[in-house]
């Protein structure tokens, strides 16, 4: 079959042109959608509290946080009384200022250092009635979360 050179060379091209919008539209609507990043970063927190002049230390405490992806503040826990302020970032290090009004009242200072993305070290020093205690702090990220508890 011979093709009209005055018509059919440019109905080939539209044709072409057809097909390759169909196929283009056709991998867009069966390419699963990718979802959304999740919003949290789920880390695994461990905080172990040292009273100087304490013959044993305590043993440490391990849980499980969501965290947004930005901390905003410092890792919760502890006496809820307590309460954070000046929380500041500057670079990798965290800094803030914690006041405690429970049955023992309790000023302190909190630092965490990030290591990259994927962990941190810290440390909360506080003093109530004479004595001081320091919270070791550290944290690993072991995946993603839906709901960001901080």
């Amino acid at each position: 079959m011979a093709i009209n050179r005055e018509w059919g060379e440019p109905m080939l091209k539209s044709w072409c042109g057809c097909l390759a919008a169909a196929a283009s539209l056709i991998f867009i609507v069966l390419t699963p959608v990718r979802a959304a990043d999740p919003p949290g970063i789920l880390w695994e927190t461990t905080s172990q509290m040292v009273m100087e002049g304490m013959p044993m230390a305590m043993p440490p405490r391990t849980m499980k946080l969501c965290t947004a992806r930005q901390w905003t503040r410092p890792p919760p826990g502890g006496d809820k009384t307590c309460v954070n302020s000046n929380y500041t970032v500057v670079g990798n290090k965290a800094t803030w200022t914690m006041q405690c009004s429970g049955e023992m009242p309790m000023t302190g200072t909190g630092e965490m250092t990030f290591q990259g993305t994927d962990s941190y070290t810290g440390a909360i020093r506080a003093a109530a009635e004479g004595m001081s205690m320091t919270i070791k702090l550290s944290g690993k990220k072991i995946g993603t979360c839906d709901n960001p508890q901080q």
